[in-house]
């Protein structure tokens, strides 16, 4: 071997050797690169090279443009992305006129070229590879990457026609291998052909890949060509890209989740039996109020007695809309016992939402307490009022009814957003939610009663990793109220007087609790659960600082699979080098994952796919929606058994090396929103509906602070935003209602004709789709409140008849907001308030209703005091307000 860069002295040693065919290593180092530590590892082509050169010559296409096809089709099996996302960078010599042919100095350089396959034909793919090479060799002269190229984040391929022999006087030597860095990439196909022989090698940063992994890819390769040399004319998606070892891993081995179940159980029999081992052990509090299992028991048959007697049997549906308090629980327990499964409703949603999801589901009874329901009843549905028919329900028997609920009936239904712009009701069954309660209670190691807390909303089905759990171990749980939920010196509070043990909460909604109190009674003894939107691991290095003895569980799970279908246990950071978010972990008791391309065919460990979900938690589908469910709900083909189903859940994920799995996106317009499950298609159907509205799209746009806001774009005639609002409100709940609204003259188009939504402008951030007039604050506290509301909500000016959540404000917001507000007042300021006077002209009154009360209350207690007291109570108010 031969560094030429040493000079002269070696050629000397080679001649004094009489080396006949000395071989040459011709190699450029690249220095001071910052990030980029080179490697690389051999493709084996070698068995392939007269195949590669004959299929080129029928093709009638060059060797180059060939490998660089199957080198762009696997990278889009691999990474799933389209043209609009990414590029190859590609070497071309540079010399393309005639007077640079022989010219001294370095001018090849990488021009980019679009990833573009969608599933062709590898024949359909080649033309496409083609004329995009093509086209950048005509137009190579105006590319200039510049300063700002990130190929440190790039993937590139390079060819060379090489000779096999040259010739130098009486010295005659072949080049064997040479190394050539113009620019650094993360990951470099460079092939050389030399008379009949095809090498390659895959040059890679190690600072972006192991070794492991790139010797995955060059097999990967060596696959994906040997199909295109058995037939050019197969499908990308088809060529078969896996080893059979890699293919049993990911099919068989991430999923030996067999685990036995309760034989025949229901959830509430499970219930019934922990009644009869500790009928006296409280099973739930909320507020002042609290229930022994022994209680709630006989509370929940006197309902489900009467249910019965009302007609309610197995799988009939019973809406359930009370406001938090035991009531959940003894109309929860009442309805299963009578055979029923119980329909879930949020009673702070409009009233129009609430009747539709009452007629879809075919619910004739309705359970509320408290007139948590407006007055005026629904129609063909019979309201039962636990508080205003305690006389009635008390009338009934308190015994156990017998069981006529089997494993394969209906436990509840829960509606999610739906993308045609109607709800869809899930329809869970009660033995998927038994294999999850009992998964539950093995991970958490449950072998005394705990406390669980549920901070969530019924209306979802968040809070059933404590609820059931809790009541089929003897636990307590609590029912948080809103406000204790929402207030983290609330519910530091309430922890310190009930020391918890269990608590599953939403990322964002933690985080804005750690916003307004960081100190670590917030956090429970024992497990924080997180789920509903991806973790990330900045927040959980906060909780651990908080409190390392707390283990953190990242849970996720679809509505449609049961609650939850994987879990990680964050107990080290060090996947945090290999996952932008925390991972979802691997698959619950009785579960399979698989991550598949769009031909439903498994992806290679590292890369991106659909995320699909099998086993003992897929539910029964959507209610009386069989188009929708045979959408989303697909036969299984690793299965022997011929009903098997796999949900879709639309999630892109991936699978770490240790086979954890990685949550990366989604693969359509369904997004998160604090933690709710919301199709923008929904959002865009019902403002579709409103007059004037000629198109309009939805978009969840994440501004500077990563807060998420719903913004809507439309082409319409003028219509008055206030009315728009309104009639908004009347059909979607609060976290559903767009924050901000952008006219246009038309909406930006792809060149397929598509709405381009990277196009779409940014909202304005002034006053963002404010109709009424700016009008300043006029005194102290109204100018303060302004400043307060401007920081938080991102915007410039705030006016003093500006709606809090029209300008973009939500709950999780909102109690930062107050928060501040108590410090700048130093009043005790109740969260409910900014939503019963979201404006600053009314809040500010009621301000200065509460300081002149105070001082009023302060002067009450001055009078009859001696003047030292007097002096002494004005310090110690004075040390407070300071």
């Amino acid at each position: 071997d031969v560094d030429v860069s040493t000079g002269k002295a070696h050629w000397q040693k080679v001649e004094a050797a009489n080396v006949s065919r000395p071989t040459v290593l011709i190699e450029r180092r690249v220095s001071d690169t910052r990030g980029f530590e080179p490697d690389s590892i051999a493709v084996d082509l070698d068995s392939s090279s007269s195949k590669i050169e004959a299929i080129a010559s029928e093709r009638e296409t060059s060797v180059s443009t060939l490998l660089f096809a199957c080198w762009q089709a696997l990278l889009w099996r691999l990474t799933g992305q389209t043209e609009s996302e990414s590029v190859i960078y590609n070497i071309s010599a540079g010399r393309k006129f005639a007077d640079l042919q022989d010219a001294l100095g370095l001018y090849a350089k990488y021009l980019p070229i679009p990833l573009q396959s969608e599933g062709s034909s590898f024949e359909e793919h080649l033309r496409k590879v083609s004329a995009a090479l093509k086209e950048a060799d005509e137009w190579e002269e105006y590319f200039d990457p510049g300063p700002s190229a990130r190929t440190l984040d790039s993937v590139a391929f390079d060819f060379e026609e090489r000779q096999s022999r040259y010739v130098a006087g009486s010295v005659s030597f072949s080049q064997v291998k040479q190394y050539v860095c113009l620019s650094p990439f993360k990951l470099k196909l460079s092939c050389v052909h030399s008379g009949e022989s095809i090498s390659a090698e895959l040059h890679y940063n190690r600072q972006a890949f192991d070794r492991t992994t790139v010797t995955e890819i060059a097999a990967y390769f060596q696959r994906f060509l040997s199909g295109v040399l058995q037939d050019s004319e197969v499908d990308l998606r088809a060529i078969e890209i896996l080893g059979e070892d890699e293919r049993r891993k990911l099919l068989v081995a991430f999923n030996q989740t067999a685990a036995e179940l309760p034989v025949g159980k229901c959830i509430h029999q499970l219930f019934e039996d922990q009644v009869a081992k500790t009928p006296e052990a409280i099973a739930v509090v909320s507020g002042n109020q609290e229930l022994t299992y022994g209680e709630l028991n006989v509370r929940a048959n006197q309902l489900a007695h009467l249910l019965r007697s009302r007609g309610i049997g197995p799988d009939a549906r019973v809406g359930l809309s009370v406001e938090r308090s035991v009531d959940t629980l003894v109309g929860l327990m009442g309805i299963l016992k009578a055979g029923g499964a119980y329909v879930p409703l949020n009673p702070d949603h409009p009233r129009d939402r609430l009747a539709l999801q009452l007629t879809e589901s075919g619910a004739s009874i309705l359970i509320t307490n408290n007139g948590a329901v407006a007055n005026e009843p629904f129609d063909s549905t019979e309201t039962i009022d636990l508080d205003r028919h305690r006389d009635l329900l008390e009338s009934q028997p308190g015994t156990n009814p017998a069981s006529i609920a089997q494993p394969d009936n209906l436990v509840y239904v829960i509606y999610t957003s739906g993308s045609t712009g109607m709800p869809k009701g899930v329809a869970v069954r009660h033995r998927n939610l038994t294999n999850y309660t009992q998964f539950i209670l093995e991970r958490l190691k449950i072998d005394r009663p705990l406390n669980f807390a549920t901070v969530s909303t019924m209306s979802a089905d968040l809070g059933n990793t404590c609820i059931f759990p809790a009541l089929v171990s003897g636990g307590c749980l609590h029912i948080l109220g809103y406000d204790v939920a929402m207030e983290g010196e609330l519910l530091r509070e309430y922890f310190t007087r009930w020391p918890m043990d269990v608590l599953k909460i939403v990322p964002s909604h933690f985080s804005a609790l750690l916003a307004t109190q960081s100190d670590n009674r917030i956090l429970p003894a024992k497990y924080l659960i997180l789920g509903g939107e991806a973790l990330s691991w900045d927040l959980t290095r906060r909780i651990r600082q908080m409190n390392p003895h707390c283990e953190l569980i990242n849970h996720y799970g679809p509505t449609e699979t049961t609650v939850g279908s994987l879990m990680f246990s964050v107990d080290t950071e060090s996947l945090s080098q290999n996952s932008a978010t925390v991972p979802i972990g691997r698959p619950m008791a009785n579960t399979r994952c698989y991550i598949l391309d769009q031909g439903m065919r498994p992806v290679p460990s590292g890369a991106s796919g659909e995320l699909y979900i099998g086993g003992a938690g897929v539910t029964a589908g959507y209610l009386d929606q069989p188009t929708e469910t045979v959408a989303r709900f697909v036969g299984d083909p690793f299965s022997d058994e011929s009903e098997s189903r796999l949900y879709r859940t639309g999630d892109l994920g991936r699978y770490l090396p240790d086979g954890n799995i990685e949550f990366l996106g989604r693969a359509d317009t369904q997004v998160k929103v604090r933690g709710y499950r919301v199709e923008l298609g929904e959002i865009e159907a019902v403002l579709s509906g409103f007059p004037g509205v000629r198109q309009v799209v939805v978009t969840l746009w994440r501004d500077q602070s990563a807060d998420d806001r719903i913004v809507a774009y439309m082409v319409s005639s003028p219509l008055s935003l206030d009315a728009l609002r309104v009639a908004l409100r009347e059909k979607l709940p609060d976290y559903m209602l767009p924050s901000a609204f952008v006219f246009l003259k038309t909406l930006p188009l792809t060149p397929n004709g598509k709405v381009d939504r990277n196009a779409l402008p940014a909202p304005d951030e002034t006053r963002p789709g404010l109709q009424s007039d700016f009008v300043a604050p006029r005194n102290l506290v109204e100018t303060g409140l302004a400043n307060i509301w401007a920081t938080f909500l991102k915007v410039d000016v705030v006016g003093v008849h500006d709606d809090f959540f029209d300008l973009g404000g939500h709950s999780l917001l909102a109690t930062q907001v107050v928060s501040r507000m108590r410090k700048e007042f130093q009043l005790e300021i109740p969260l409910r308030s900014l939503f019963e006077w979201p404006t600053i002209a009314q809040l500010a009154e009621k301000i200065e209703e509460a300081k002149n009360s105070e001082a009023e209350r302060l002067l009450k207690e001055i009078e009859g005091l001696s003047e030292e007291d007097v002096e002494q109570l004005l310090r110690q108010h004075s040390t407070t307000s300071d």
